[in-house]
């Protein structure tokens, strides 16, 4: 066998896009599938067997979801690098993988032109991304003219009492912090949940903080 410069390990539930997707590694020159699986239930035994140069990932798989498998990667192997590989380009999963560590995100449609350049780019250290994503990323840290307060026309109280829950504080803590009834805050918070779309309190300061309503 010659020597290849890239190894790498799928994860896809979709044995027939698997299966391609390891194909593809192999006809490339410079390149070896070493491992592609349907889940990853023993990701990090499967890793510690044959670690490769660079993992793909896809979100969505039955058991232990790609988000959750980025994280217990990065647990075991923070400089093992991870290419989501995936056809959700919403904002929330972007955000969860990023968060958890992945080093790149490549849509699905994009693969059969950008996967072996990600690939490549991941492994030297870059962050590959499909242009809709990057277009998202950068628009995360160039935030329009209108304010997260504005656009979600959260009033400064409820802007303390979201940061106060950031904190940790209870409802009683909050009443006493700014001398209002535990009523009070609860109606506040109602309020916060309708403005944000959430529905409860741990999703409220998460979109709060992704939208820099608070910090």
């Amino acid at each position: 066998m010659p020597d290849t410069d890239f190894t790498v390990t799928v994860f896809e539930d979709n044995a027939a896009l698997r299966e391609g997707i390891a194909e593809i590694l192999n006809a490339s020159q410079g390149f070896l599938c070493i491992g592609a699986y349907a889940n990853c239930k023993k990701v990090i035994e499967v890793l510690e067997k044959n670690l490769p140069d660079a993992v793909l990932m896809d979100i969505q798989m039955p058991g232990i979801s790609g988000i959750e498998a980025v994280s217990i990667i990065k647990n075991k192997f923070p400089g093992l690098p991870v290419i989501m590989h995936t056809v959700f380009d919403d904002e929330d999963k972007l955000f969860a993988c990023l968060t958890n560590g992945a080093d790149g995100y490549i849509l699905k449609r994009d693969s059969s032109e950008q996967l072996i350049p990600a690939i490549r780019e991941v492994v030297s250290g870059g962050a590959p991304m499909s242009p809709g994503i990057a277009r998202k990323v950068l628009n995360a840290f160039h935030p329009s003219a209108e304010s997260s307060q504005d656009k979600f026309h959260i009033t400064m109280r409820e802007t303390q009492i979201l940061e106060s829950l950031a904190k940790g504080f209870s409802y009683r803590m909050i009443g006493i912090e700014y001398s209002i009834s535990p009523e009070t805050v609860k109606r506040h918070l109602k309020n916060i949940y309708e403005k944000l779309h959430v529905q409860c309190g741990p999703e409220a300061v998460a979109k709060a903080i992704r939208e820099k309503i608070i910090l």
